[in-house]
């Protein structure tokens, strides 16, 4: 059997096993009792869940990401490689026949993913606050995922990369579920409850107050 044939079979259990700790993961939140909120409505919970997906994202509606659009631009590129290059891996054993122009989209994905990841890491290192609240995790975790990003873009230069990648896609989808990497879970989770009790307090979503009176 080829490496590459081994190395893309060894990456898809790799995904498998992330899964499977993710959906445990999820099993564990799902678990956890919700506490209701008994005060009075003063605007709508659904309206709230709603801004909080769609417009509640936007960059100009959050003080942290308005004030810091390079920092807000980096994470948006860096998360956009990391999700092409799952797709790279997905489709690997067709990437000499993508057209050229997805091909080269996927390469720019990837390779500002990379870089932006990495560059993440030294921000982490030069800023006091950053370094002081950084875990060995967040370093790794996002040395792991730019690795990753780096090689999908190398995958797409050759095939010689690709068992690098299948490699660094099997043990970082294994660790997901153990790390800060898995985020991607409670992101959703993190955005529901904000957007819902806002919403229910008509502080945030269209159409309700604005302010608590």
């Amino acid at each position: 059997m080829e490496t590459i044939t081994l190395t893309h079979y060894l990456a898809f259990i790799g995904l498998a096993l992330g899964a499977i700790g993710i959906l445990l993961r999820l099993r564990e939140i799902m678990n956890r009792p919700f506490k209701r909120d008994y005060s009075r409505p003063r605007g709508s919970a659904f309206r709230g869940v709603l801004y909080a997906f769609t417009l509640g994202m936007a960059p100009w509606e959050k003080e942290s990401t308005r004030l810091h659009w390079v920092a807000y631009l980096r994470g948006i590129f860096f998360h956009l490689g990391i999700f092409t290059a799952f797709a790279v891996v997905i489709f690997a054993p067709w990437i000499e026949s993508l057209p050229a122009t997805i091909r080269w989209l996927a390469m720019a994905l990837t390779l500002a993913g990379a870089i932006f990841g990495f560059a993440g890491i030294f921000m982490r290192l030069a800023g006091k606050n950053e370094r002081a609240l950084s875990l060995p995790d967040d370093y790794f975790s996002v040395f792991l995922t730019s690795l990753f990003s780096a090689l999908a873009f190398g995958a797409l230069l050759t095939p010689n990369v690709l068992p690098y990648l299948n490699i660094v896609t099997a043990l970082m989808s294994v660790y997901i579920p153990f790390s800060k990497i898995r985020h991607c879970v409670y992101f959703f989770y993190s955005k529901f409850f904000f957007g819902y009790s806002f919403g229910h307090r008509g502080v945030i979503g269209p159409g309700n107050q604005k302010v608590i009176r």
